[in-house]
């Protein structure tokens, strides 16, 4: 990796060196804003009546040293994010109106990234991906047609580095707590003859993270090559990254983090650790991690491929077609002490006089998948109208395996026998119809229609034993309305409906979600304020919610409740304080319940009535005042209140996650050179500058015990917490070429 660094800095200077010097309007060239043509069927503006907000490549910048796109989102509207590791490298997450990301449509370039059986997004497969991104729109709620998943929570479509005008270079490293180290390469030949750019970036990240060893060794590559003339804009592009992360997902246990040396002896009992085990969580803080097998870890490389060809026919008429591919591999590692034969079709065998049927073993749980597929629309712009066909029909092909790499006792087995070896495979196809219609200078109308059919086929334990197709119907209505050049109002109507993902199959026989959302938006423009605020109604039958417990590799567990929903008001604002000063405040109110939920509690029904809905937080603040003293330094202070709320939906104490308080420090300073380094932008970030000690997320679960008293049956609850780092920092350096 270091010689490619090595090679590819030399071909950018060379690059930079021989480009011609002229005037740019960023530090990476003018930017040819045509590209914004391929995300152009699923982005909307304001006269859409969608609720929306965006966020640009120069506003990511500042904070942009190393920490994953979720934690760069975690100051937007209705959004909480999480880390694993406790400092936003590695895996994290994200949550939008109290969705979780499985429920969160997500596309790149207008192309489906959600994973197709488990609906996540795995932002660690492609780290330091913000170094790519030109922009991202967060659509809360259905919002617009989308390729892939159906949207329950929101739909977030990210643009990557759109065509430079003009030859550059840039290096960029930073450093920080936890042995953080990011370094990163972009390069660009501007347009050649007008017509053709060749651009690309090089990234590697290393951190050990806040949690004891939850480290992450992370690289990434973004290549691409583009052709533009008059009416043709072709664009090729392959991504992707290698991650090897160690496991920090069992948590921490609350007697830990409060320090609670009865409580943490209690632990020790009721969960029947080894001698080993016990020793680690007394020795610890709340850093703990449950895992020390020192390769107890996710070993992953995701590679994309995508084709986009926009093409002008005339005046009215410009088309879409883009083609993709991804290759993803590799496995989780894990070290499980004692046990079953039967669980790797072990036979047991006489050790010393006496059969043994359990052993210690290492195994690799395996995934090898193939993502495939087309998207594509046509676009006819005249006068009032404003309309898009299009479609996408993508499938998905993946293998689940295990083997077993050691066994202190392996019967008759040998080194990487497969103790499960299945398949499944995936087909997904949606065609839709959006309109705007422009009624006068005040009115307009806006309509979508789609149609979606989805096939999934899966033959084992391990993926969930299914033959299912779905066809669903989700149509989507509004209106808008501009007062003045000042206001303008919407409402909008849209119905999505969703299958359920692999582990709800592994669960038992999930139902397909359905949802009704209902918003009403006024948006308000003048020069010194923005000003957007909604109010959402979201109604669901059988909402797959989170049950808080997890899985035996961590992926979260959810299940069908009757009915449910969320109702919240949002507003965001941006005001200008006088020609240095800008405050960017949001907030979320929200309630969201579940109806009439029914609980197995002590071996009988119980009706709760209606009960939160799990990782729902009835307040969500957030915001930054950022001061500009010059035109090239920019100090802000960022800050984000996430209300209490509760891991589970029978709303037990045990369950709950405590309000915590976040501010954050950022501070860029560019210093321009004009000469071979054209300048040097320098950046600084510290991370919770109060040093608030919280959990931004953690599982619940309960099981009924039936052996401690015979014939009584009481339900246990449990649970486990992420500690968030204290203050941490991360400072960096950007040369431009």
């Amino acid at each position: 990796m270091k010689i490619i660094f090595t090679l590819v800095s030399i071909l950018c200077f060379a690059i930079t060196a021989n480009a011609q010097q002229q005037a740019t309007d960023s530090l990476e060239g003018k930017k040819v804003v045509l590209d914004e043509v391929f995300v152009s069927a699923i982005r909307v503006t304001k006269a859409t009546p969608v609720t929306f907000s965006n966020l640009t490549k120069e506003q990511i910048k500042p904070r942009n040293l190393g920490q994953d796109i979720p934690i760069l989102m975690n100051f937007l509207p209705s959004v909480v994010t999480t880390s694993d590791a406790g400092a936003g490298v590695g895996y994290t997450g994200i949550r939008v109106r109290g969705s979780d990301a499985t429920r969160v449509n997500v596309t790149i370039n207008g192309i489906p990234y959600n994973d197709s059986e488990s609906h996540g997004t795995f932002w660690v497969n492609m780290p330091d991906f913000a170094s790519s991104t030109e922009s991202l729109q967060l659509q809360r709620g259905v919002g617009s047609s989308t390729n892939g998943a159906g949207a329950f929570g929101a739909s977030l479509n990210v643009l990557t580095d759109a065509i430079s005008q003009d030859a550059y270079a840039q290096i960029s490293s930073s450093i920080g707590s936890f042995k953080t180290l990011r370094n990163t390469l972009k390069f660009s030949t501007g347009l050649l003859n007008d017509q053709i750019e060749i651009s690309g970036r090089l990234s590697q990240i290393n951190s050990d993270g806040y949690i004891d060893r939850a480290t992450s060794d992370l690289e990434s590559y973004f290549l691409q090559a583009a052709y533009r003339d008059e009416n043709t804009l072709i664009k090729a592009l392959l991504f992707g990254g290698h991650e090897v992360t160690y496991q920090a997902w069992y948590g921490t246990p609350l007697a830990r983090i409060n320090n609670n040396a009865q409580g943490i002896e209690d632990f020790i009992a009721a969960n029947g650790l080894t001698e080993s085990e016990a020793e680690n969580l007394r020795n610890s803080d709340r850093r703990y991690n449950y895992y020390t097998y020192e390769n107890e870890e996710d070993n992953y490389k995701q590679n994309h491929a995508q084709l986009l060809w926009n093409e002008t026919l005339n005046e009215n008429w410009s088309t879409n077609l883009a083609l993709h591919y991804t290759k993803g591999s590799g496995y989780f590692e894990q070290f499980k002490a004692d046990d079953d034969f039967d669980t790797y079709g072990f036979i047991p065998v006489i050790v010393d006089g006496e059969e043994v049927n359990t052993t210690d073993v290492i195994r690799r749980r395996w995934l090898d998948n193939d993502f495939y597929g087309t998207v594509f629309s046509a676009n006819y712009n005249k006068e009032n109208v404003d309309l898009i066909l299009g479609g996408g029909w993508n499938k998905y092909e993946g293998d689940h395996f295990g083997e077993v790499i050691w066994a202190r006792y392996a019967s008759t087995s040998n080194i990487r026998d497969r103790y499960y070896d299945d398949n499944s495979t995936k087909t997904d196809f949606n065609i839709f119809s959006k309109i705007n219609y422009t009624l006068n200078d005040q009115w307009s109308l806006f309509g979508d229609l789609q149609y979606r059919t989805v096939g999934y086929e899966a033959n084992g334990d391990e993926t969930g034993l299914v033959d299912d197709t779905f066809n669903f119907f989700n149509p989507k209505a509004g209106i808008t309305f501009d007062l003045n050049s000042n206001n303008n109002f919407y409402f909008s109507y849209a119905v999505a409906n969703r299958e359920p993902n692999r582990n709800d199959y592994e669960s038992g026989n999930p139902k397909p979600e359905r949802l009704n959302d209902f918003e009403l938006g006024w948006r308000y423009i003048s020069n010194t304020l923005q000003l957007n605020t909604n109010v959402y109604y979201m109604g669901y039958k059988d909402q797959l919610v989170l049950t808080g417990a997890l899985n035996d590799v961590g992926a979260p567990l959810r299940e069908n409740v009757g009915d449910s929903y969320r109702l919240g008001l949002e507003v965001e604002a941006n005001v200008s304080l006088g020609a240095k000063f800008a405050f960017r405040p949001n907030i979320t109110l929200s309630a969201n319940r579940n109806k009439d939920f029914v609980f197995q509690r002590d071996g009988a029904l119980q009706n709760l009535g209606d009960t939160e809905i799990a990782f729902s937080p009835s307040v969500i603040v957030g915001g930054a005042l950022v001061y500009m003293p010059t035109d090239n330094l920019q100090l802000s202070l960022l800050g984000k209140h996430v209300g209490e709320q509760y891991m589970g939906n029978i709303d037990a104490s045990s369950s709950k996650l405590e309000a915590y308080s976040q501010f954050d420090f950022n501070v860029q300073y560019e210093i321009v050179t004009n000469s071979f380094i054209k300048s040097i932008v320098l950046s600084g970030l510290v991370n919770n500058i109060f040093n608030e000690l919280y959990e931004s997320n953690g599982y619940f679960f309960t099981f009924d015990d039936t052996w401690s008293t015979p014939g009584v049956t009481t339900t246990i609850e449990g649970a486990g917490y992420y500690p968030q780092a204290g203050t941490n920092f991360l400072v960096g350096a950007t040369l431009n070429f």
